[in-house]
């Protein structure tokens, strides 16, 4: 990964380079203020006003030259739309695939702005970046702030590209009337979307999504899972070589892998109270139950990640072969009435989650084209097994004994889940296919993309330098590398390697990504103390048994793909990320405030309204907060052992681990206190988050 300031100039159209934010320049008058300050021949408030004009008087030469070429695309379609008008009176087939290639023409000239606009609007972004690393100033909020509110912002222009939408919309149109397949529709708006296919009018879409992050519903759910997806196309050798590691029933398996886990997280919830004063605890206790699988994900997920670099059958194997021991062993402590053995169980359970190795076969072995899909597929498992798990502890209301064994509503989970691993491993066995790992990219920088042991961009450099004399040569190797480290990135040799540690992935994290990750923190933890305690507080106040418990938290987990459809399909192209995210956590605060036992009486209506209130601003908080998340994480934890996915699975199980731990303390208080006690550090981190938000509200873009 080159440099912003080398890929700026290598990606410019050669005719418009007048017309760029001029990147080099400012990136040096940040550089002189920061050396005029030290100097006190400037104050800041004077360096703030000059760096201020300074980056209006650019934004402002950009949207003059924007609108100016929206002006001439229009012009030209409009022209165009005269001789389609004729050619529809009086039709002529040469006529036709003519006037089509000029349209065609025109997108092509469009997707050109589109990119001009895009790689403009990066620089204003990471120019803003650059001052509030080397001032330690918040200017990006302000500057931010007062451009866009304003009634004259020029910079809605570059970042809501105001207009271009309008030539979008009319070049589509008019390229799709002229397709041979229009048949009898009377006009593009009663065709069915799957109609355009153009390939002008897909690249085009693709560089608006890319502009404007807007997303549908598969792409907003694809980004739940954090897995990587290629910002350009795959060259032809590199689609064989995803094609040759590709395999479906691989791939099937991990998914079947990630459904089955989630069923046996929650399969347990609804019993897991009644099991726990089985054993002669009490019933809060089922907070340690439950949250002991996560305590043990916390590390699988590390050492998960790791294996998964060396193979993926293995770490699969050794995953389904600890779960079926987890899980006979959680169910044969109601006969060894042993606590610990319960414990034992589900802490093996924990041990075996092979979601980060899911997730990384996704990403490493099925093909670009396709891997949106399958990272949709990788949360929906994830969320069908979130509602089928409750729903399976409601059917299993069966109580007899065989031998010295117990079947209950207790063990039968344990051993339903112990079956299904093993059949599980028997498939797996069969019909795993490990792929070739001789074929994948080597991310060390030493290795060209083609394997070879050159590195291109060592090479360009070398053929430049006898063109540069040896001083503006040196000068421009310092500017790069100034830039680099401006903007907390490696130098280009060490940019393209992943993080070799917590610390070092932390260490790559922005102040808004933190917040985000905090975000994810607090919704996993308000998420888990509802559901883990529902058990307990519903057959407390309103003496529902287990099969109650277990239709309520599954039409809890049916509003997942539901929720996520509707916002990703229309909520989230109706506004911007970071206004939903707000948005979202404070409906999730006023559910845990309805939460709140404040009466004498505690009615199953103000339960249900919050916990539904709760959980669906959780779910809509959480699709947001990862697809957000997903686009301004650095690229260098796409990859590797300590990736995003593995940071933010990190975030929700220490959440998830947090919140158990609290239910399980809060029970010495007595049940009565247990539901006011357990929703205080909700509302707590609930507020902080809000409060981080909007602090960093201005930088989420």
């Amino acid at each position: 990964m080159v440099n912003f300031g080398k890929k700026l100039t290598a990606d410019q159209v050669p005719e418009w380079r007048g017309y760029y934010i001029n990147y080099k320049l400012m990136k040096k008058k940040v550089k002189q203020y920061g050396q005029q300050l030290q100097q006190g021949e400037k104050d800041r408030r004077r360096v703030l006003k000059d760096f201020s004009k300074m980056l209006d008087d650019q934004i402002e030469k950009i949207v003059l030259f924007l609108l100016e070429q929206q002006g001439m695309l229009a012009s030209r379609i409009e022209k165009l739309g005269k001789q389609r008008a004729i050619l529809v009176e009086q039709p002529d087939i040469s006529g036709i695939a003519e006037l089509r290639e000029a349209y065609r023409e025109v997108g092509l000239d469009l997707i050109k702005l589109l990119k001009f606009v895009d790689l403009n609007a990066t620089g204003i972004r990471k120019i803003l970046k650059k001052f509030d690393k080397r001032f330690s100033y918040r200017f990006t909020d302000y500057y931010v702030s007062s451009r866009s509110n304003h009634p004259y912002s020029q910079l809605q222009q570059v970042f809501k590209h105001v207009g271009v939408g309008a030539v979008v919309g009319a070049l589509s149109r008019n390229l799709v009337d002229l397709q041979e397949h229009q048949g009898s529709y009377l006009s593009i708006y009663d065709q069915p979307p799957t109609a355009l296919k153009d390939p002008i009018i897909d690249m085009i879409n693709s560089s608006v999504d890319k502009l404007t992050r807007s997303t549908n519903f598969l792409r907003f759910l694809g980004q739940h899972a954090l897995i990587a997806q290629e910002e350009s196309p795959s060259t032809a050798g590199e689609e064989e070589i995803e094609d040759q590691k590709y395999h479906f029933i691989s791939l099937m398996l991990n998914l079947v892998n990630t459904f089955l886990y989630m069923v046996n997280t929650y399969i347990i919830v609804p019993t897991a109270d009644d099991y726990s004063v089985s054993l002669g605890a009490a019933s809060t206790v089922c907070g340690v139950v439950i949250g002991s699988m996560a305590v043990a994900q916390v590390f699988s997920s590390v050492y998960f990640s790791a294996w998964s670099n060396k193979s993926y059958f293995r770490p699969l194997v050794f995953s389904s072969i600890v779960l079926c021991l987890g899980n006979v062993c959680y169910a044969m402590a109601y006969d060894m009435n042993s606590l610990t053995v319960l414990i034992i169980g589900r802490l093996l359970c924990g041990l075996g989650s092979a979601r980060a190795v899911n997730r990384r076969y996704i990403s490493d072995c099925v093909p670009a084209r396709i891997r949106m899909q399958a990272s949709a597929g990788f949360v929906s498992a994830s969320a069908l097994g979130m509602a089928c798990g409750p729903a399976l502890a409601g059917l299993l209301q069966w109580r007899f004994k065989i031998y010295m064994v117990t079947f209950s509503q207790s063990t039968l989970p344990g051993w339903l889940m112990a079956v299904a691993w093993l059949l599980y491993l028997v498939w797996l066995c069969i019909s795993f296919k490990e792929p070739n790992r001789a074929d994948e990219v080597n991310d060390t920088p030493q290795n060209s993309p083609s394997g070879q042991g050159v590195d291109i961009e060592q090479v360009e450099n070398g053929l430049a330098q006898p063109l540069l004399g040896d001083s503006e040569t040196k000068q421009n190797e310092e500017d790069d590398d100034d830039d680099d480290e401006d903007d907390s990135e490696e130098c280009a040799q060490d940019s393209r390697k992943p993080a070799t540690s917590i610390g070092s992935a932390y260490r790559l994290l922005t102040p808004s990504v933190k917040v985000q990750l905090l975000i994810y923190f607090m919704l996993k933890y308000a998420m888990e103390i509802l559901l883990s305690e529902s058990s307990v507080i519903t057959n407390h106040y309103f003496n529902w048994n287990t099969s109650a418990v277990a239709i309520f938290l599954a039409i809890l987990g049916l509003t997942v793909l539901p929720i996520n459809a509707v916002v990703g399909t229309y909520i989230s192209n109706m506004f911007e990320d970071r206004q939903l995210l707000m948005a979202s956590q404070i409906t999730l605060l006023v559910g845990i405030i309805f939460s709140f036992k404040v009466t004498s009486t505690y009615s199953s209506i103000q339960y249900v309204i919050s916990a539904l209130i709760t959980f669906v601003s959780a779910e809509v908080l959480e699709g947001v907060n990862l697809s957000l998340l997903s686009s301004v994480m650095s690229s260098r934890l796409s990859r590797g052992t300590y990736n995003g996915g593995l940071l933010s699975t990190e975030a929700g199980t220490l959440a998830r681990v947090v919140a158990d731990c609290t239910i399980t303390a809060a029970g010495y208080l007595g049940i009565g206190s247990l539901l006011n006690v357990t929703l205080l550090p909700s509302l707590v981190i609930c507020a902080a988050s809000i409060a981080c938000t909007f602090l960093t509200y201005n930088s989420l873009f």
